[in-house]
């Protein structure tokens, strides 16, 4: 069984635009005690029905935060660490090495992050390996996979990784 961590995991999307992986990620949080936070602008509002039907009777168990910008968020959280999920990035997930605590950042499902939140210096970017000459994953499948890496990462330790710390 999954124990609260002490300093929980924030899953930051940037400019979501799908209701469904919102809800979707939503419940993940839930589900995991991972920290949600947004960053608008949101291409839907978030009481929107299909956004709740995602993630239905799990909305009172979600940490939920909301930023006017990106600006905003990294000015609450001057210090956190973050990894820049991005198909194109160089260094894979599993070579980072992950702590409680740390921000988990991606962006839109049809433009991913803005390329100056990843070369601005505000993270470390990261990739999920995937076969040549696709384009990306599901925005929710993603942050998925990232999450529960996260939480082995720190419930098993990982040995290997390379990428000890980030930007």
């Amino acid at each position: 069984m999954l124990q609260p961590l002490a300093r929980p995991f924030h899953l930051v999307l940037v400019s979501p635009q799908i209701p469904p992986n919102t809800g979707n990620i939503a419940r993940l949080c839930a589900v995991t005690g991972c920290r949600l936070i947004l960053v608008e602008p949101l291409g839907f509002s978030i009481a929107d029905r299909d956004l709740k039907r995602a993630g239905l009777d799990y909305w009172d168990k979600v940490f939920l935060k909301l930023y006017p910008d990106y600006g905003a968020y990294l000015a609450e959280w001057p210090s956190a660490r973050r990894w820049l999920f991005s198909a194109r990035a160089e260094t894979s997930l599993y070579e980072a090495r992950l702590e409680q605590g740390d921000h988990l950042v991606f962006g839109s499902e049809t433009q991913g992050l803005a390329p100056e939140v990843l070369s601005g210096g505000s993270g470390t970017a990261v990739t999920l390996p995937m076969l040549p000459e696709r384009r990306s994953l599901n925005l929710s499948t993603a942050v998925g996979i990232a999450a529960y890496e996260a939480l082995r990462q720190v419930r098993f330790g990982m040995p290997g990784g390379r990428a000890d710390t980030p930007s």
